[in-house]
């Protein structure tokens, strides 16, 4: 097979993606890292509780999974928190790990007693929100931020800025802001922190030029997903430059969520040719695990790791399968379901089943049948489907197809 980035032997893109044109902009950095948030804002998501236990097990996961960093929790918020974060740092599974916080000593303080490395230090940045959700002193979020942020320096801790509701700041204002906390406390990174899902990927191509101008330091992309733009505007982050990337797993997080990882991760390697070295293999099965323990339910056709996204119903996408088989799998699917660890496409049977998903799900059971015999499962899945409002079982399928063709049941 060609070996073409847009058309390997595991995907198959458009070729727009790597015209010369379309990439000349680009200012991908060498390295681009999984910043992992699931365990901290992911938590965040209404009804999501994890236990210490469940966050061990996530932290594991996302370990198998590559991930380079992990935000294991905020210390302050119960005993329970700080102790899965002192278990996580224990067991050194591989990833850096971080702890988030108030621009507050007390909360650094608890970090360093987390024994984390880092840590993602927030404050507020837009003046709207300093004022009327916080009700201080606009000076007093900067004093905050520069005090913390250099005993947690002193601490030897990495220091991630973290100014909420950036992208609805005054430019000028929180510019300074940034350049205060950099000069006179502590900075290693700055987190560009779309805290509300309020910017469109242009306006962020904007944001992060004007940053980068001013500002020399480590950005990393913290985006939710209010409008949709969260894996737009941090592939265009990372396009402009910014390093790492904040997301959960499932794109779990507060109302609409966060910037999902496993589209994120996908969408470079596949659309852009960036491999960020995550071990892909792994998606599926990490994403089952936080369904699990989060309580939250999946939508089917989620991209990557949704459970109906290899299914084949309908009839002419039945026939390209049969005729494409397991050889050429991109010829219907963008990649192959391996990649990301899902199990293999399959035919299913619904109301939308034609004749050749019906002939290969008898040919499956190992029946023979004629052309009508075949019609006459065909509308009797129809039927079935209609009157049940869902896919059929493979035994309701088999039970169909033995009713049907009694004397061909036999041979089932």
């Amino acid at each position: 097979m060609s070996q073409e980035p847009w058309k390997t032997d595991k995907w198959f893109v458009s070729p727009w993606n790597f015209n010369d044109a379309v990439r000349a902009e680009f200012r991908f950095p060498k390295q681009i890292q999984i910043h992992d948030i699931t365990l901290r804002d992911g938590e965040q998501q209404t009804g999501v509780i994890f236990t210490k236990d469940d966050k061990i097990r996530i932290a594991e996961g996302l370990a198998a999974a590559g991930v380079h960093r992990i935000e294991a929790g905020m210390p302050v918020v119960s005993p329970s928190d700080q102790a899965a974060i002192k278990e996580i740092v224990k067991r050194n599974l591989g990833p850096q790990i971080f702890a988030f916080s108030r621009c507050m000593v007390d909360d650094v303080k608890r970090a360093v007693d987390c024994g984390v490395s880092g840590v993602v230090m927030e404050v507020p940045s837009s003046q709207h929100i300093i004022q009327y959700a916080y009700q201080w002193p606009l000076e007093r979020a900067i004093q905050l931020s520069i005090e913390s942020t250099a005993y947690a320096h002193s601490q030897g801790l990495e220091v991630v800025f973290f100014p909420i509701d950036f992208t609805r700041a005054d430019m000028n204002w929180v510019l300074d802001l940034i350049l205060r906390v950099a000069n006179e406390g502590h900075m290693d990174a700055l987190a560009l922190v779309d805290t509300f899902g309020v910017v469109s990927p242009h306006a962020m191509q904007y944001l992060v030029r004007q940053v980068k101008a001013r500002i020399n330091k480590r950005l990393e992309a913290h985006f939710h997903m209010d409008f949709g733009m969260g894996v737009a505007n941090t592939i265009m982050a990372v396009a402009e430059g910014v390093e790492v990337i904040h997301s959960t797993v499932l794109g779990l997080g507060e109302r609409a969520g966060n910037t999902p990882m496993e589209e994120t991760a996908m969408a470079l390697l596949t659309l852009y040719g960036i491999d960020i070295g995550l071990k892909y293999e792994k998606l599926y099965d990490l994403a089952h695990l936080v369904q699990e323990l989060s309580g939250h339910a999946v939508a089917s056709n989620r991209p990557v790791v949704g459970d109906a996204l290899f299914q084949i119903e309908s009839g002419i996408i039945a026939s390209w399968f049969q005729n494409c088989g397991q050889q050429q799998p991109t010829e219907l699917f963008p990649f192959r379901p391996d990649v990301v660890g899902q199990p293999p496409a399959k035919i299913v049977f619904g109301k939308g089943s034609g004749i050749d998903s019906i002939k290969a799900g008898l040919r499956r059971l190992g029946m023979e049948f004629t052309e009508e015999e075949a019609m006459q499962v065909v509308m009797a899945v129809k039927e079935f489907s209609l009157a049940h409002k869902r896919l059929l079982t493979e035994d309701e399928f088999r039970s169909i197809a033995g009713k049907t063709l009694p004397a061909r049941v036999a041979a089932v």
